[in-house]
C-alpha cells in the first residue's frame, strides 16, 4: 500500500476536524483510510488534478431501472443486458441502474441492503457484464434507509453499532424552517429498547435518516462505496445528498457540513486507481445546485435540474424566452467539472428549480396543459404551513403531445426537438429509458400503485417492445432511431465536447441556439432549435457565420447559408451548423 503525501493527509484531517471536532482527526483518517483502501487495495501517490479528460463529446448516459424490460424468464439485468447490446451499443456509453439492491419501497430508494443486488434483478455478475461494455452509474443512497431493514431493526433493538446510526428529535424541537420534498409528518415515533424515540424521515415513515454526526455511518458508507468502485461502478450518483447532515432550528439543507463530507469523497475519489466520477443529486434552486461544484473540490458533475421544466415551458408555450434568459446566465462548468443535462428520469419534472425562473403564470399554464394529457403533480409542504408543486408527473413523450394551444400534428418533432436541446448544451446528456422508447404514461400502474411517480416507471413486456421497434411507423421505433442517430452523429463532434465553449445566441424568440466550439477551437457549431409550430427564418449574419468557410447542417448534410441565402426551419427543426469537416 502506497504512502499518501502530506497535502492529502492535512486535506484529510482538515476536513474530519471541520465535520467531526469532538473527534481525534487522525485516528479518524486512519479508519477512513482503512474503510475506503482495505488490504489488497492501491491508491494513486498523487491525486488528480482537475482536467477535461474525465469525458469527451463520445460521452452519453442512459438513465433505467434494472427492471424496466422484462420478458418473465430471464433475469431483468440479462434483459436489460441483452437490450442494451441489441440496441444501443455505439449510441450511449454510459448506464445509470437506478437502486439494484433489495429494498421496501419508492422504487428502490428504501435500501434494506447495500452490498447485495436484489435477487429478483440479478446478481453482481450480471452487473458486473453491463459494467464490461459501459461506464456504470450506482445510487448511492446516503440519506436513509428502509425502517425494515437490519440496520434499522438494530437500532430498534439497541444493537451496537446501529443503536446509533439514526437521527432523532423531538416534537417540541422547532422544526418550521426544515425545508423537505415532502408532505408527511417529519417525525415518526417508535418504540425501542430505550424508550419511545422520535426518527427522522425526510422523505417516508419507510425511509428514516441516518445520522452522520456518528462518523461510524461515514465509515460504513465508504465500505460500501469500495465495495461498488471494486464491482465495476464509476458514477457514483449521491442521492438526496443535500439532507444528509441535520441541525435542530435551521433549514437542514445545505449545511456545510454536508459541503465538507462531498468534498471529503472527491479527496477520495481524486486518489483511487480506479477513475471515479461523483455526480450529486440536489433537485433544487440553480445556485443551491451549483454550490456543490464547491471550488472544484466537491462534485464533478451536478444534474442540469432547470433544463427538463424550462425546455418543456418552451415547447409548450412556443418562445424559448425563459429557457434563453436562463441559460444566457449560467455559468461554463470549472475546469474539472461538468454539468450532466436531461430532460426526464424515474423522478417527474422537478418545479423547485425554476422557482425564480418562470412566473407562477407559467407555470400554472404548464400544469394545466400536463393534467389535460393525463399527467400529474405532487405537492411539498411549505416552511410554516402549505403546499406548491414539487413535480409534474407525466412521460416526457406524453408532456410534449400537446401546447398551450391544443394537440396538433408535430407530437413527434416537438419532442425529438426537446431531447435534441438536450445533446447541444455543455456538459453530458442522460436519456431517460422511456424517453427513448416514446412510452406511454402508464395510468394502470399509478392506480394499481397509489403513487403518481408509477405513471413514468413503466414495465416493458421484451417480447412487446421487440415487435414495437421492430415496426417502423411505430413511436418507439420512430423515437429510438432518430434519437439513436443524433447521438451517434454527436459523438463525432468535437465542438461537443461537455466543456467546450458555449455562447448563448440571441436570435427570434422562436429559436433557441447556443454556439459551441472545440477545445481546440477548429470546430464551431451553431445548434439552432425551433420550439415553435411555425416556420422561421433567419440571416446568416444573425449567427455570424464565417465568410470562407463551408457551413453544413450536419444533421441532414445541406450546406447552409451559401450566398448569404436564409436559413430556414421548420417547425420544431433542429440543426447543427458545423464548418467541421467529418460532419
Amino acid at each position: 500500500m502506497t504512502t499518501l503525501n502530506p497535502s492529502f493527509s492535512r486535506r484529510l484531517s482538515d476536513l474530519l476536524g471541520h465535520i467531526y471536532p469532538d473527534h481525534d482527526a487522525q485516528h479518524l483518517a486512519a479508519q477512513i483510510i482503512a474503510a475506503f483502501w482495505p488490504e489488497g487495495t492501491h491508491r494513486r501517490k498523487q491525486g488528480r488534478r482537475p482536467g477535461n479528460r474525465l469525458w469527451s463529446e463520445k460521452d452519453s448516459v442512459l438513465i433505467t431501472y434494472g427492471n424496466s424490460i422484462e420478458d418473465k424468464v430471464h433475469k431483468p439485468l440479462d434483459v436489460l443486458h441483452d437490450f442494451l447490446a441489441r440496441h444501443l451499443q455505439g449510441v450511449v456509453n454510459g448506464v445509470h441502474i437506478l437502486p439494484f439492491f433489495p429494498y421496501t419501497s419508492d422504487d428502490g430508494f428504501a435500501v434494506t441492503d447495500y452490498y447485495t443486488v436484489n435477487g429478483q434483478l440479478g446478481d453482481w455478475e450480471d452487473i458486473g457484464r453491463i459494467a464490461e461494455r459501459f461506464h456504470l452509474m450506482s445510487d448511492l443512497v446516503l440519506n436513509h434507509v428502509s425502517s425494515q431493514g437490519t440496520w434499522f431493526n438494530n437500532y430498534l433493538q439497541g444493537r451496537a453499532p446501529h443503536d446509533r446510526f439514526f437521527f432523532e428529535a423531538l416534537p417540541s424541537d422547532d422544526l418550521s424552517a426544515v425545508v423537505r420534498p415532502r408532505t408527511t409528518p417529519l417525525l415518526r415515533k417508535v418504540e425501542t429498547k430505550y424508550g419511545e424515540r422520535h426518527v427522522w424521515c425526510t422523505f417516508s415513515h419507510d425511509q428514516v435518516d441516518l445520522d452522520f454526526s456518528n462518523p461510524e455511518v461515514l465509515l460504513e458508507m465508504l465500505r460500501i462505496i469500495r465495495l461498488h468502485i471494486d464491482k465495476g461502478v464509476r458514477i457514483l450518483r449521491l442521492d438526496a445528498v443535500a439532507f444528509i447532515w441535520k441541525e435542530v432550528g435551521t433549514t437542514c439543507i445545505h449545511l456545510p457540513q454536508t459541503h465538507a463530507i462531498v468534498q471529503l469523497l472527491r479527496l477520495l475519489a481524486d486518489y483511487t486507481t480506479e477513475t471515479v466520477v461523483l455526480l450529486t443529486e440536489t433537485n433544487v434552486p440553480r445556485a443551491e445546485n451549483l454550490s456543490y461544484f464547491g471550488n472544484r473540490n466537491e462534485a464533478h458533475a451536478v444534474y442540469n435540474f432547470p433544463l427538463p421544466p424550462l425546455i418543456l415551458h418552451a415547447m409548450q408555450s412556443g418562445t424559448a424566452e425563459y429557457l434563453h434568459r436562463w441559460q444566457s446566465a449560467m455559468p461554463p462548468a470549472q475546469l474539472g467539472c461538468a454539468y450532466l443535462n436531461f430532460s426526464a428520469s424515474h423522478d417527474g419534472i422537478g418545479m423547485r428549480p425554476v422557482e425564480g425562473l418562470l412566473p407562477e403564470g407559467e407555470i400554472a399554464k404548464m400544469i394545466e396543459t400536463v393534467r389535460a394529457q393525463g399527467g400529474l403533480v405532487s405537492m411539498r409542504a411549505l416552511p410554516g404551513g402549505g403546499e406548491a408543486p414539487y413535480e409534474i408527473n407525466c412521460g416526457y413523450f406524453e408532456a410534449m403531445r400537446a401546447t398551450f394551444a391544443g394537440e396538433d400534428q408535430f407530437h413527434l418533432a416537438r419532442f425529438i426537438c426537446s431531447q435534441t436541446i438536450v445533446m447541444s448544451l455543455e456538459g453530458i446528456p442522460a436519456f431517460y429509458i422511456h424517453s427513448m422508447l416514446a412510452t406511454p404514461n402508464d395510468h394502470e400502474a399509478v392506480s394499481r400503485r397509489g403513487m403518481n411517480r408509477a405513471i413514468n416507471r413503466h414495465h416493458w413486456y421484451y417480447p412487446d417492445l421487440l415487435a414495437r421497434l421492430a415496426d417502423p411507423g411505430s413511436d418507439q421505433a420512430r423515437v429510438l432511431s432518430e434519437m439513436s442517430r443524433r447521438l451517434r452523429l454527436r459523438a463525432r463532434q468535437p465542438g461537443f465536447h461537455p466543456n467546450a465553449t458555449q455562447f448563448t445566441l440571441h436570435l427570434d424568440h422562436r429559436l433557441f441556439g447556443v454556439w459551441r466550439q472545440s477545445l481546440d477551437r477548429s470546430q464551431s457549431i451553431f445548434a439552432i432549435h425551433n420550439v415553435s409550430a411555425e416556420p422561421v427564418r433567419i440571416n446568416p449574419m444573425d449567427v455570424n457565420l464565417i465568410d470562407g468557410e463551408t457551413w453544413v447542417d450536419a444533421l441532414t448534410g445541406e450546406v447552409v447559408g451559401r450566398a448569404g441565402g436564409e436559413i430556414a426551419f421548420a417547425p420544431y427543426q433542429c440543426r447543427w451548423i458545423t464548418n467541421y469537416p467529418q460532419a
